[in-house]
């Protein structure tokens, strides 16, 4: 089996491509049936593994195959189930195999590979991934035992270094940029597209603002008002946007629509129904929410996730040590699941030699009562059971070093002695 990692992320691919590659929430289970059918459609002997993580900053395949080129398959994988020319994709991807693939999976799980240095949000993500890989059969040995490790590394991490201070958050970044563009935003009325998770944490800061008005807008109302309600704001469906957007000084979107939900014509008559009032704009759904020809009109500050991925790597050294001590001991837990893959590639050996064992055992132990039963001397017998399970034991190595020459030999004649040295 061999372990892989084969995917993008936020340091190789612009959003422009992200997006084309992402996999929406319900499509997860079937894209794990796919790429397990995908693998064993090279080797047939079916007992591939593989899970999905899709995320606004990065899109991953784990697997662990016995593919002659396992890496190679994956990526092919994302580009046929996307319908993506190869050749385009190839340049913005990494390709990960064996201890690469568990460094990489323990950084990301840690947090050390996210946007924002040390977050924790990608953990969720992870789990929630894992969960939909193991409920779509995707997970075998070696991938929950990756997984678990990670969770187990990110712990370890969080607790015994300071990798999550003095970070800047997505959302204290979109505070931070709309604070450019309007002085006060007391003064201003702030719409969130969606009810997730980001979006929440986004609400949560500018809620700290006082902002004039927080508006939640989402395809289910009643989780919208749920959400509004903390906020002491109201609730809207997603296709009031059209007639309501104007209303608007700071949009937020994040939400997992595949299609966008608000495009160049409507942020047009928005803005014209302003009076050409500035309108800022956050977009932080991949794919994206607000179509990227808004960002050309002179009255619309539209920010995409990468956009203000540049404002949180402010205050990057303050964490340069605990990065170290983090990838310290991520280096040490890698190599300690290498040694578990180690161990696991000798087990079909280990079971051969024991059921070798358990077949001469019973030979001689056969043997043995038949000699009982015609009323043989028990010693005798006990001796030439011994005798015979000594013989058989040692009539292959014996074999083995008659066959061997030179280099072959003499390392036989080191190592035997050693393999058979019983406890005293």
């Amino acid at each position: 089996m061999q372990l892989l990692a084969v995917g993008l992320n936020h340091h190789t691919a612009p959003v422009s491509l992200r997006e084309q590659l992402a996999f929406a929430p319900e499509q997860l289970g079937q894209a794990v049936v796919a790429a397990r059918s995908w693998f064993e459609r090279i080797d047939h002997r079916g007992a591939d593994e593989a899970a999905i993580l899709s995320t606004c900053n990065r899109t991953e395949l784990y697997a662990a195959s016995q593919v002659p080129d396992p890496l190679d398959a994956g990526a092919h994988f994302l580009a046929d189930f996307h319908k993506l020319n190869y050749a385009d994709l190839r340049p913005h991807l990494y390709m990960l195999p064996q201890h690469d693939a568990v460094r990489h999976t323990f950084r990301v799980a840690s947090g050390l590979d996210s946007m924002v240095l040390g977050e924790t949000q990608i953990l969720g993500q992870i789990k929630d991934a894992i969960r939909t890989a193991d409920e779509a059969g995707g997970l075998g040995t070696y991938l929950h035992q990756l997984f678990q490790r990670s969770f187990s590394v990110a712990k370890e991490v969080r607790s015994t270094t300071e990798i999550g201070a003095h970070s800047v958050s997505m959302a204290a970044a979109a505070v931070r940029l709309s604070q450019r563009i309007f002085d006060k935003i007391s003064e201003q009325n702030v719409l969130f597209i969606g009810a997730g998770e980001m979006i929440e944490l986004c609400a949560t800061h500018f809620a700290a603002q006082n902002p004039r008005s927080i508006t939640i807008a989402n395809r289910t109302l009643e989780r919208g008002e749920a959400l509004a309600h903390r906020f002491g704001g109201r609730a809207m469906r997603l296709a009031e946007l059209q007639d309501k957007l104007h209303q608007f000084d700071i949009v937020i979107s994040c939400t997992a629509s595949s299609l966008p939900l608000i495009g160049l014509g409507m942020v047009e008559r928005a803005i014209k129904a302003r009076r050409h009032k500035p309108m800022f704009m956050v977009d932080l759904a991949v794919p994206r929410d607000i179509e990227p020809e808004v960002a050309r009109l002179n009255d619309a500050f539209l920010y995409t996730v990468d956009d203000l991925g540049k404002v949180v790597q402010a205050g990057m050294e303050n964490r340069q040590a605990a990065v170290a001590q983090a990838e310290a001991i991520i280096e040490t837990r890698v190599q300690s699941f290498m040694h578990w893959i180690d161990d696991r590639a000798v087990v079909p050996v280990i079971q051969s030699l024991h059921e070798n064992g358990e077949a001469l055992r019973q030979l001689e132990l056969d043997r043995a009562r038949k000699m009982l039963a015609r009323g043989d001397d028990i010693d005798a017998v006990l001796e030439a059971l011994s005798r015979g399970l000594t013989a058989k034991f040692m009539h292959g190595p014996q074999q083995a070093l008659h066959r061997a020459q030179g280099e072959e030999r003499a390392h036989l004649a080191q190592l035997l002695p050693q393999l058979f040295r019983g406890r005293r």
